[in-house]
Parts: structure tokens; sequence; C-alpha cells
């Protein structure tokens, strides 16, 4: 959601966004996916394959998905369908897979694609009990990598947060030295109803 946000916020300045997933698994619980979300978001035309070029049907861990498949997930081809996608874009907007250390291959996680394609990073985190220290250590994780942290989106941010929750907000952004924004829950259906989300302001 928080990477859809960003992409429907760009699209909304009148920039020109591509979105890019490196995996989707999942695909045989139904529903819309999260390359599907990410190409409305953006108004984008691009094709299932061009945002996320490997798509499995268990919900797996990418390297477990395919696997199962008899596959195994090519970094390099990560690394050319994001730049494909990214060609003749202002803006690439790129979700990750459940966290900077899900494996991806064996030996390539999710940060080691962050840290080839060289992109600023908005960390996604829940706002209740156990955020502070899962949202420190992926902080202190990519910063280890040198990558760049804009922001911390804490989603889905209840109307009247608790004191826990106001607490984490308060503790995550003075200990994590980051922004941290607030998304509240959305309605899929309705991407004109979603607020604007500026992780990523204009130059």
């Amino acid at each position: 959601m928080v990477a859809a946000v960003i992409a429907r916020t760009l699209a909304a300045e009148g920039r020109g966004v591509a979105v890019y997933k490196p995996a989707v698994t999942g695909l045989d619980e139904g529903g819309e996916y999260d390359h599907e979300l990410l190409r409305r978001a953006a108004g984008s035309s691009q094709s299932d394959a061009e945002i996320a070029p490997y798509r499995y049907g268990p919900p797996a861990s990418p390297h477990l998905a395919a696997a199962l498949a008899g596959e195994r997930i090519d970094p390099e081809v990560l690394r050319q369908a994001a730049r494909a996608a990214g060609d003749g874009a202002e803006v690439l907007v790129c979700e990750g897979v459940g966290g900077l250390l899900v494996p991806l291959a064996e030996d390539y996680s999710v940060r080691d694609l962050a840290v080839d394609l060289g992109l600023p990073l908005v960390v996604a985190a829940s706002p209740g009990l156990g955020t502070i220290n899962h949202t420190l250590l992926t902080l202190e994780a990519a910063r280890a990598a040198g990558l760049e942290v804009r922001a911390v989106v804490l989603t889905p941010w209840p109307e009247r947060p608790s004191k826990v929750e106001g607490s984490n907000r308060e503790t995550v952004a003075a200990l994590g030295g980051v922004p941290v924004l607030t998304l509240p829950p959305l309605d899929l259906g309705a991407p004109d109803g979603w607020p604007a989300l500026q992780a990523f302001p204009s130059p």
C-alpha cells in the first residue's frame, strides 16, 4: 500500500511514474495482486511481466516459491527488468518483497537489489507493539549497506492512535533519526480518495 500511495501521489502531481516489484507470490490466493495495484495506482500501461518479472502461485518467500516451481530467480534478470521499467519514466517506484533481508535467491536479498539499483528507501512498518525493534533493525540493516532511508511509514494508522502507537512513532523518529509518516486504512477500490504521501518530494 505504501508503494501504491507513493506512486499515486507522484502520478497526481503529473509526473511520469513506472512501477516495479521483483517478485510476486501468492497468486493462488486470488484478489488483486501487488503488481496490479501498483499499475492502477500509477496509471501505468506496463504489462505484468514488465512490472514483476517473477510471479508465483504459493504464498511463500520468493526463493522458495521459485524452487517449488523448479526455477531460480536470476539477479541479473531483476536488475535488467528494473532498469527497463524505469526507461522513459520520470520516476520508478519499486516495491520490495517482505523485508530487506528476504532472499530473492539463496545468495541475493531484497537489500542486495536495493543496493544494485541505488534507490532511496521508504520503510513500511506496523504502528503497534514490537515495531520499535523491527523498524530500528531494518534501518540499521539499510544503513549498513549504504542505503538512504527517506522515511518510515506506519500503517495502518488508526483514527485514534493509542499511547503505545503515538509513543512508537515518536521513538522511531528520535532513535532512528528519520521522518516517520502515517498512512490510514485505505479503500483499495477508491484510489482517488487516498491521501498524498510526500515521502519523495520533488527535487
